[in-house]
């Protein structure tokens, strides 16, 4: 008798969850079929539709197909095998590593352009593959090169010259509905600078880790490039290049070029959620606080750069045989103190005060275990003319006539007076973390120092893992923003190169904002997310200096960073829920429902049944 009431809670839940399930549809939206008002060659021209040689007969004949394709059907698996081949034929034949990644782009963009769902499969299934070919780092390659390789127009263009005329241009866009926008002004992209209208590269290829990752639909997503111009000199002279030759906006004018795109996305698509992605530090940060508290936005190189810092350096402390709450005790230094490196201080601060206590003392003392070097050296109390934000990460001046620093210290002096446990790159300035400041490292004062050279592409990283192992030894903990192999320590030891990449992150943010319907964006929302993915590596992997999973489980992570996200969306009274899933519902779900619901709407790679109807 003494489990009888464990056995009526758990019968009750088990009823609940079973009434739950009858009164929902868990059909996946991919399955149902399409009803289409074109035809014939209307659908193969159509990459949203088009299934290209696997159209049945039943279908050729209904769509008014028949003599438009070669008479034998075949699979996706045969398409796949077809379409791979040829694409493996490029590593064969091309030697320099750019010209690789460069012609697997060209190959992949052109399947895109005529069939979605096999493109998005193809990605889905070889994801740690192909994601560096249209993500980091080959996207910042074709961002400098993107004028000679447009083909065919992907995603919307707004420009200077299109002031007032942004509420009747949305409309020009053939979806009826957008769930994710990302953003760009192509401003400061990646560690390459301004690149102007190129810079819609970065957004195209966010979007499509937001389809392979989180599952948004296809249809769903919108790359969206605001032009104002461009400082690049090379880019104003060149005659080939694609956008606006002049140069760029600047104060009320931009502002009002972004106020005006913003009110007319949301104008049409009132439940959209907008991805600010590489915006120069200056407008960054404002942009940010003028809408987050209006619209569902957030600013992806701010906010998920430093949820994905953030993670890691957790990760960082289990792996030194330290458990969470020894977070707050960690002394950081940090080069870099532009959007990224900001929004990394701001957001590491935050949770070393809420382990603390998440009281006003906590918050306070947490600004001591930060050291900031920008380009003029350690930030103090006497430096002129700084950030409100950022100034209140400076370091006071008494603390730095004890340890016998001075304004504008550099950066090796400060490695070597601190001692840090963890060594933090967000500069874009490669090679930064020299020989001598990794060989100040050495004396760090903990027992296993941490270097998170962060910035990309490739070429803009502080230091190479090779050198980072070598330098500082066989047992830190190393992170980079682009991909980089595992070193190889000799005597069978792995020394594991952790890509601290920013897709860990907001494909989940996306997505748990859009199931929550949460009106806003909020930091304990980007919090929950940091935390669960710190969370996700076993003790046996953080133990083995792995603090982030590879690329290969991105959607099951995702996934979970959703989970995350919506919980802490209902906890903070924010949701209000995603079609016929309210605000009361989310609210009684526990995890693995939640999980559930998740799952059953992520978009799913399979051709839809296709059916035409006359208007």
């Amino acid at each position: 008798m003494s489990n009888f009431p464990s056995q009526v809670r758990l019968l009750s839940n088990l009823i609940r969850y079973a009434q739950y399930r009858m009164s929902r549809s868990f059909t996946i939206e991919c399955h149902r079929p399409t009803i289409l008002h074109k035809k014939g060659v209307d659908i193969i021209h159509n990459p949203w539709f088009n299934k290209g040689t696997a159209f049945s007969l039943t279908e050729r004949d209904r769509l008014e197909l028949r003599g438009l394709l070669p008479t034998n059907v075949l699979t996706v698996e045969q398409q796949i095998d077809r379409f791979t081949t040829d694409l493996k034929k490029i590593e064969l034949n091309a030697r320099d590593g750019d010209t690789v990644s460069l012609a697997k782009w060209r190959i992949l963009n052109r399947l895109h352009d005529r069939n979605e769902t096999m493109y998005y499969k193809i990605l889905i299934n070889n994801i740690k593959e192909y994601a560096p070919v249209v993500y980091t780092p080959t996207v910042g390659l074709v961002c400098q090169k993107y004028s000679g390789l447009f083909r065919r127009p992907r995603g919307m263009y707004f420009s200077a010259a299109d002031r007032g005329e942004m509420m009747a241009m949305v409309y020009n866009w053939p979806s009826e509905q957008v769930d994710m926008i990302v953003v760009t002004d192509g401003s400061r992209i990646m560690g390459l600078g301004d690149l102007g209208v190129q810079g819609i590269g970065i957004a195209i290829g966010k979007v499509d880790l937001y389809v392979a990752a989180a599952g948004i639909n296809p249809q769903r997503v919108l790359p969206i490039m605001i032009d104002v111009g461009t400082n690049n000199e090379t880019l104003l002279k060149d005659p080939l290049y694609l956008g606006l030759q002049e140069h760029r906006l600047e104060g009320d004018e931009y502002v009002s070029i972004i106020d005006e795109f913003m009110e007319a996305v949301f104008n049409r698509w009132p439940h959209v959620i907008v991805q600010f992605e590489h915006f120069q530090g200056k407008w960054a940060s404002m942009l940010l606080h003028r809408y987050r508290n209006t619209y569902r936005m957030f600013n992806d190189d701010v906010q998920g750069t430093a949820g994905v810092a953030v993670a890691g350096l957790l990760g960082a402390v289990r792996a030194q045989d330290k458990t969470m709450i020894d977070f707050p005790k960690q002394n950081i230094v940090v080069a870099g103190a532009g959007s990224e490196g900001l929004g990394l201080l701001k957001a590491a601060r935050r949770t070393m005060a809420r382990i603390s206590g998440n009281n006003k003392h906590a918050f306070e003392s947490a600004r001591s275990q930060f050291w900031v070097v920008d380009v003029n050296g350690l930030i103090t109390e006497e430096r002129n003319n700084i950030d409100d934000d950022l100034k209140s990460f400076s370091k006071k001046s008494k603390e730095i006539k004890r340890r016998g620093l001075s304004e504008g210290a550099s950066l090796l002096e400060v490695v070597q007076e601190v001692k840090p446990d963890v060594l933090v790159g967000l500069s874009a300035v490669g090679g930064l973390f020299t020989n001598e400041v990794l060989t100040a490292l050495q004396g760090s004062t903990s027992s296993r120092p941490a270097i998170f050279a962060l910035s990309n592409p490739t070429t803009k990283v502080e230091c190479s893992p090779e050198d980072a192992f070598s330098i500082v030894g066989k047992h830190i903990i190393y992170a980079s923003g682009s991909p980089f192999k595992d070193v190889d320590l000799g005597n069978g030891e792995t020394g594991y190169c952790n890509q601290g990449n920013n897709m860990y992150l907001f494909p989940g943010i996306g997505l748990g904002t859009l199931l929550s319907g949460a009106r806003i964006i909020s930091d304990g929302m980007l919090q929950a997310a940091a935390e669960c993915l710190a969370e996700y590596m076993t003790e046996d992997e953080v133990h083995k200096g792995i603090i982030y999973p590879p690329i290969s489980r991105i959607r099951d992570i995702t996934k979970a960073v959703a989970v995350a996200v919506i919980k802490e969306a209902v906890e903070e009274r924010l949701a209000e829920g995603y079609r016929d899933m309210n605000y009361r519902d989310l609210k009684r779900l526990n995890k693995e429902e939640i999980l559930l619901h998740v799952e059953n709407n992520m978009w799913q790679p399979d051709y839809p049944t296709l059916i035409y109807k006359n208007d």
